[in-house]
């Protein structure tokens, strides 16, 4: 008997129109526990190199966490992998809601999709019975549109679907998949569009089977209260706090110069009493007590529900009051666009306009007010009409598509991705690493299980550090170490930057919200989830032995092999530095010391190709053999061959 999961991909080949499924290996779970660490060695086994991501023998992979359906608090993060036709590169997204524990009900643990439907399709997964129904009736149609027709046409309201909008359909690169209070974001919705598959509906009623229920109900019940009980645990996240730090301190737009610090008190109290005015209520996952979303209603767009910080996005990247930001939310969640990086690609475009790049005549009828030319290039990118054909593709293709100097406008990506866009002063160590190495291309999804800076007041440090249980002792050293305006030593800052990615492949594999094992900055207290009781709830969930070593043993397997998947497709050390402007001061030889550092924590050669010696010893083996045959590496120390010293780019 398969304990906590189910045992079973579902598997659509959409170009033969064939439904399976299929058995998977119990090993594969003892090896990388599931979510995101086995769906990488199916992407590994079956997408090699030379498999481009609009080929219809790239995948497209729906899955859920090891925990997903089990009474375990915050199991509900779902992930949606492939690779990205912006970067060439694995592309790896997240979102709650409902979907992933109702497709383990359904009886699944994957959905795994190639091909491509020669017509608009959804996918309607009702636990053994799964079709692919026409959806030409739906093309055009708004994301969260779509889900409520579809749950009409299935006459059944608890049907979870997860859909994509014009965008999608479009193949615009920053398209997303809605579901629910979610979003699926980061680019993986452009492949959905271009396997033409609209959107997935899931219903399921089936039992999940339980190794040890009574223990495992017993932690769940003790975690539940401590969550509910205190605000302060983990995942502080409120759409009225003081804003000042995201206004202050990121940069959506490229203008830089035209405002900076326009943060008030004044701009606080409008801005929260906008909030109130629009919100219906608070809303939440499946099976979390945090209540950490907003349901908006916004006069002349449909409901939507309000995700991260993207309340502030595009505010900050057209410098207007948040009432726009609430406005073109409900346009842009319901084409389905990403929020965090369509405001900046609306800035870029205005930004070429005004410094001449742009004309009248490859923008004819452009507005003159930026709220009107944010919602112009809104209408001209999700067609791919005009010069939105070329935006639509990213800040980096758009530069280089459009041209004459197009290219100093990119600002703010790396490895061809638009990044978080910080604006400060002074560069912060374990970021820096944490944003030049990470594999999914968003610092969000790395930063968080340890405190982002340090806390002034020497008797508040101690009084934060005495009851934290969630680090070894070197990490509180360290912390109570950390003074403001400096840095943490080269050895924490490789420590610190390890710890958070650590934490978020555990998170990614086993389906739980990294807000549950997160500060959520510098006054959070402790994380509910760590390293150090993640095993319980794991063990007693499906009847493994783990402890926190072997824990930590799967993360790193889980963090090589994602590694290795972007390795395969060209990816070096030339590729990891973070955008210029990000920190006003750069140290280019710290930087250089602080990767060759932490190459060499990991176990990486200087081209930070993971070695065969680092990968045999995870039981990667097939990995290093593959590096070795394809001249990656050359012998046992992991020596890059001179191809790939020389640094050879693959587009």
């Amino acid at each position: 008997m398969r304990y906590a999961e189910t045992g079973f991909d579902l598997e659509i080949d959409l170009t033969r129109g064939s439904i399976e499924r299929v058995e998977t290996d119990p090993r594969l779970t003892e090896l990388h526990l599931g979510g995101q660490g086995t769906t990488g060695k199916i992407l590994w086994d079956r997408v090699p190199p030379e498999v481009e991501p609009f080929s219809p023998d790239n995948l497209l992979i729906f899955n859920t966490g090891l925990l997903h359906a089990t009474p375990v608090p915050g199991a509900n993060r779902t992930g949606v992998d492939t690779f990205s036709p912006q970067t060439n590169l694995y592309s790896h997204s997240v979102f709650g809601g409902f979907f992933g524990p109702e497709l383990k009900h359904a009886g699944y643990d994957k959905i795994v999709i190639r091909g491509k439907a020669p017509d608009l399709v959804y996918l309607w997964i009702n636990n053994d019975k799964v079709e692919i129904r026409d959806a030409g009736h739906l093309q055009g149609k708004g994301a969260i549109e779509t889900g409520v027709r579809i749950k009409e046409e299935l006459k059944d309201p608890k049907a979870q679907v997860a859909a994509i909008g014009l965008a999608g359909e479009n193949r615009v690169y920053m398209s997303t998949i809605e579901h629910s209070n979610s979003s699926a974001s980061r680019g993986v919705g452009v492949i959905m569009g271009d396997k033409r598959l609209k959107a997935i509906a899931v219903r399921g009623t089936k039992d999940i089977n339980i190794a040890r229920p009574d223990e495992l109900f017993k932690i769940c019940n003790a975690m539940y209260q401590e969550i509910y009980d205190n605000p302060d645990c983990g995942c502080v996240f409120r759409h009225e706090d003081d804003e000042e730090w995201h206004v202050n301190n990121f940069a959506w737009g490229n203008a830089r110069g035209r405002r900076k610090k326009w943060w008030n008190k004044e701009m606080e109290e409008e801005w929260a009493a906008t909030t109130r005015k629009y919100t219906v209520r608070w809303t939440g996952c499946y099976n979390c007590p945090k209540d950490c979303h907003l349901a908006i209603a916004y006069p002349g767009r449909p409901k939507y529900q309000l995700k991260c910080y993207s309340k502030l996005t595009y505010a900050m990247a057209a410098y207007e009051d948040l009432d726009f930001n609430y406005d073109i939310l409900g346009l842009t969640q319901e084409y389905g666009l990403d929020g965090f990086t369509t405001p900046q690609l609306l800035a870029f475009g205005i930004e070429l306009y005004e410094a001449g790049i742009l004309t009248d005549e490859d923008m004819p009828g452009f507005p003159s007010d930026t709220a009107g030319r944010f919602f112009w290039l809104v209408e001209k990118i999700v067609r791919r009409e005009g010069v939105g054909d070329a935006l639509a593709n990213g800040v980096y293709h758009a530069a280089r598509q459009i041209g004459k100097g197009a290219e100093e406008f990119d600002h703010n990506t790396m490895k061809k991705f638009e990044q978080v866009p910080l604006k400060l002063s002074m560069i912060n160590y374990p970021y820096f690493l944490m944003y030049a190495t990470g594999e999914k291309m968003n610092i969000t999804q790395i930063e968080g299980s340890y405190p982002q800076g340090p806390i002034a007041d020497k008797a508040e440090r101690e009084k934060f550090v005495k009851n934290w249980d969630a680090a070894p002792e070197r990490f509180k050293k360290w912390f109570l170490e950390w003074e403001p305006r400096q840095h943490p030593s080269v050895e924490a800052s490789v420590n610190i930057a390890d710890w958070n990615e650590t934490m978020h492949y555990i998170d990614d594999a086993i389906g739980t919200c990294a807000f549950l094992s997160s500060f959520r900055g510098q006054f959070g207290g402790r994380p509910p989830y760590h390293i150090y009781n993640m095993p319980d709830f794991i063990n007693h969930a499906t009847g493994m032995d783990l402890d926190d070593a072997g824990l930590w043993r799967i993360a790193t397997r889980n963090r090589n092999l994602i590694r290795a998947l972007n390795i395969r497709r060209g990816m070096r050390r030339k590729d990891e530095k973070p955008p210029e402007d990000h920190w006003k001061h750069r140290d280019p030889e710290m930087e250089t010391k602080l990767l060759d550092e932490y190459y060499k924590f990991k176990g990486w050669n200087n081209e930070g190709i993971p070695t065969k010696e680092t990968l045999d010893a995870l039981g990667l083996d097939y990995v290093s053999e593959d590096f070795v045959q394809r001249g990656i590496l050359t012998d046992n120390k992991g020596t890059p061959s001179k191809e790939t010293s020389a640094g050879k780019e693959k587009n």
